[in-house]
């Protein structure tokens, strides 16, 4: 658990900057994703990842127009 939370301090200081309130379920959904497969090689990670993905469709009307 020190580890997830220190990943998450970690990339709020490097990548983020400033994590939303709105959207932290978001933050903290990709890191317990991250911290779930963090024991596979790179491959089985992308192969993951992928899979994860198939079906599912962003549409930029669901997040900008209202």
């Amino acid at each position: 658990m020190e580890s997830f939370w220190s990943n998450l301090r970690r990339a709020h200081k490097g990548t983020f900057h400033k994590l939303s309130p709105k959207h932290l379920n978001r933050y903290a959904g990709e890191f317990v994703s991250k911290h779930n497969i963090r024991e596979l090689d790179t491959l089985e990670q992308m192969a993951t990842l992928a899979r994860g993905m198939d079906h599912n469709r962003l549409k930029y009307q669901d997040f900008f127009v209202q």
